[in-house]
């Protein structure tokens, strides 16, 4: 899976990642829907720094596909609840 973080570029991340990632991105629902800011900031790190761990970066010259954009690191809360899906950033 092709997942771009905005601001930063495109990252391949395998599949069997997810799960984990998911884990995360209902963290980061919860901390939204209590409007816990402070939370919501640390977990949005969290979840983009494992994405940059576990996925490998693509070249900055290279054009995939992104399957999944993740908002930047300093995206706001307001930023990343536009972004939301259904089932937040993450499918699953």
């Amino acid at each position: 899976m092709i997942v771009r973080i905005m601001g930063e570029g495109q990252v391949a991340l395998a599949d069997s990642h997810l799960a984990e990632l998911d884990g995360l991105d209902d963290e980061l629902l919860a901390e939204m829907e209590s409007g816990d800011g402070p939370g919501f900031r640390a977990t949005l790190h969290e979840l983009l720094a494992r994405v940059r761990e576990l996925g490998t970066a693509l070249p900055d010259d290279s054009l995939e596909p992104s399957e999944l954009i993740l908002p930047s690191s300093d995206a706001t809360l307001e930023e990343v609840r536009a972004m939301l899906r259904d089932d937040g950033l993450i499918p699953g």
